[in-house]
């Protein structure tokens, strides 16, 4: 009796495995259009836009970019101007035709 008992549940479990595999055409797979970004902004690039954008100001010392957030076609710069070596500006870069634009050109310049 005692072997009988212990190869029961052998035996149901090894029925469990034997259901034949559902049988599934393979799925078409869409190829995803390729989006054009623009390349990140660096320091020159900002240099370059904030001297256009306010030709009376320093120019910029030191300038770091970073994306507005996951997904965000928003760029957030912290930069410097003159001989001030911290970044105490900000201005958001937004992806336009192309190129990098300020997001708000109005208010861009410091002084």
């Amino acid at each position: 009796m005692n072997k009988l008992a212990l190869l029961l549940p052998l035996a149901l479990l090894t029925a469990c495995g034997e259901e034949p595999a559902a049988q599934t055409a393979p799925e078409q797979v869409a190829t995803p259009e390729r989006i054009e970004t623009l390349p990140a902004p660096d320091q020159a690039l900002f240099s370059a836009k904030y001297a256009e954008a306010c030709p009376d100001e320093e120019a910029v010392n030191t300038a770091v970019c970073k994306r507005a957030g996951l997904g965000s076609p928003d760029v957030v710069c912290d930069f410097g101007l003159g001989d001030d070596e911290y970044l105490r500006n900000e201005a958001t870069l937004t992806a336009g035709e192309g190129e990098w634009a300020f997001a708000d050109p109005e208010n861009v310049c410091v002084g």
